[in-house]
């Protein structure tokens, strides 16, 4: 299995482009310590030649321009890009979307919840269903050939444009996390937006070869501390990397071989590849992930 870190950031991107804190100012200028990143998505393929998107992010364009393996291949039109898995209905999530939209077929596995969100909203009409195969995810699938897919239910709430409708309560298939399973046996699991780490969550996630978990914030309050929100991550949808419930410290005992952060809010101090934050994380066995990062498992 070959996996491809499209992108890393959070909703926004990294730097924000109206954000003007420590961390984004000394992104924007280009230091090496605070490297730019797209929206999280991964790029996951069997054979090397067809690809498997986790998420669709506002930049696709821009990672697939970044990605070589996803460049047309044949004239006058091609795409390896031959499938789609939606872990949400969020704009990071999904958007990415109409970049899609040329008349190339492909395939788009999302939950019932999120493919209502996507049918209510006309713009998402420029895919043209000939083209684009619609498919609802319900128990274990196989979005590509030699790619096993399971999905388990995340805690989370509905997108934040959605809450005036719906509310902030959970809502079934609003949020869900990816189980991958290659040819040889070899599991990604893929969790980027979780409000709290439930018995179930740690289930789905122990044995994992390789995790890209919820990295969003470092701590739970990172937000009303800095004075750039007032909500705390939890009221997001995320659990923070550390304190009581946290990340870290909620799945310690979970076997995963390689440990990534990943949908990483451009508030979070531990993007600082020199921060004392980044230490303590890389000290308890986690990476944070950056687009362009690949792996083969």
């Amino acid at each position: 299995m070959k996996i491809i870190v499209l992108g890393a950031a959070a909703g926004g991107g990294f730097p924000q482009w109206n954000a003007a804190s420590a961390n984004n100012t000394r992104s924007f200028a280009g230091d090496p310590n605070h490297p730019q990143l797209t929206q999280a998505s991964l790029a996951v393929s069997a054979n090397g030649a067809d690809w498997l998107l986790l998420n669709a992010a506002p930049d696709l364009r821009q990672q697939i321009i970044a990605t070589h393996e996803l460049h047309p291949k044949t004239p006058p039109r091609s795409s390896p890009i031959k499938a789609v898995v939606l872990t949400g209905a969020d704009v990071d999530a999904l958007t990415g979307l109409l970049t899609l939209r040329e008349r190339q077929p492909f395939a788009l596995w999302a939950t019932p919840y999120v493919h209502k969100v996507i049918a209510a909203n006309p713009i998402f009409g420029v895919l043209d269903p000939v083209l684009v195969e619609t498919k609802s995810i319900d128990g274990a699938f196989e979005p590509l050939p030699g790619l096993r897919c399971e999905a388990f239910a995340a805690p989370g709430k509905p997108p934040l444009y959605l809450e005036r409708i719906e509310g902030i309560g959970p809502a079934e298939g609003a949020s869900i996390g990816l189980r991958l399973t290659g040819a040889n046996g070899k599991v990604l699991v893929f969790l980027p937006s979780c409000a709290e780490i439930t018995p179930k969550v740690q289930a789905a996630i122990d044995g994992a070869d390789i995790l890209f978990f919820d990295g969003t914030m470092y701590t739970d309050d990172e937000m009303i501390r800095s004075g750039e929100g007032a909500k705390t991550a939890r009221r997001m949808g995320h659990v923070a990397m550390t304190g009581a419930g946290g990340a870290i410290e909620a799945l310690r005992k979970i076997k995963a071989r390689a440990r990534y952060f990943i949908h990483i809010n451009n508030s979070n101090p531990a993007l600082n590849r020199a921060a004392p934050e980044r230490r303590a994380v890389e000290a308890e066995g986690w990476r944070i992930a950056e687009d362009g990062m690949r792996i083969e498992l």
